[in-house]
C-alpha cells in the first residue's frame, strides 16, 4: 500500500487541491488544512480501491479529492477500528473513527455518492509523530491487539 494523493482545503466548503507533500504536526494536524489545529480529526484517509467500487456502482468515475479526504492510497482496506494504528512514511497515525459520507458528496461526486462510499468513505485519525508525507511513501497498517 502507497500514497497515491495528498489533498488539502485551507477552509470549509472551499476547494480541495493537490499536493506532493505535506508536513505532519503530531496531536495538531497537516500544515495547510482546513482541520489544522482540531483535537482529533487530524487527517482522512481513504482506500482507491474502494472508490473504484463506488464508481462502479455510480456508473462513472470521479477524482479522489472530491471525497475532500486527506490521503488516498492506491489499494487496501483502511482500518476503521478506533485504536488501530498506520504509519505512511515515518508519520504514526491512530484511528478515531470511521469516516462517515457527507450528503455533500451527491453534490461534489454526484448523485448517489453518499450511499456508494458507505462502508467505502476511510477512516478519520489523528497524528502520533511528526514528519512530512508524500506522495508515492509507504503505508503500513498495524492493527492493535485483541
Amino acid at each position: 500500500m502507497k500514497v497515491l494523493a495528498i489533498h488539502l482545503a485551507p477552509g470549509t466548503r472551499l476547494p480541495v487541491r493537490a499536493v506532493d507533500s505535506v508536513v505532519a504536526e503530531a496531536g495538531t494536524g497537516l500544515v495547510g488544512d482546513r482541520y489544522h489545529g482540531a483535537r482529533h480529526r487530524h487527517v482522512t484517509i481513504q482506500s482507491q480501491e474502494f472508490l473504484d467500487h463506488a464508481a462502479a456502482e455510480l456508473g462513472y468515475d470521479f477524482d479522489p479529492g472530491a471525497t475532500r479526504r486527506n490521503i488516498t492510497v492506491d489499494a487496501g482496506e483502511i482500518p476503521t477500528r478506533p485504536g488501530a494504528r498506520l504509519r505512511i512514511g515515518a508519520v504514526d497515525l491512530e484511528v478515531v473513527r470511521v469516516a462517515a459520507p457527507c450528503r455533500l458528496l451527491d453534490d461534489s461526486v454526484g448523485p448517489g455518492a453518499a450511499a456508494a462510499l458507505r462502508r467505502r468513505a476511510g477512516s478519520v485519525c489523528r497524528l502520533l509523530t511528526s514528519g512530512t508525507i508524500r506522495v508515492g511513501d509507504p503505508v503500513e497498517v498495524d492493527l492493535p491487539d485483541g
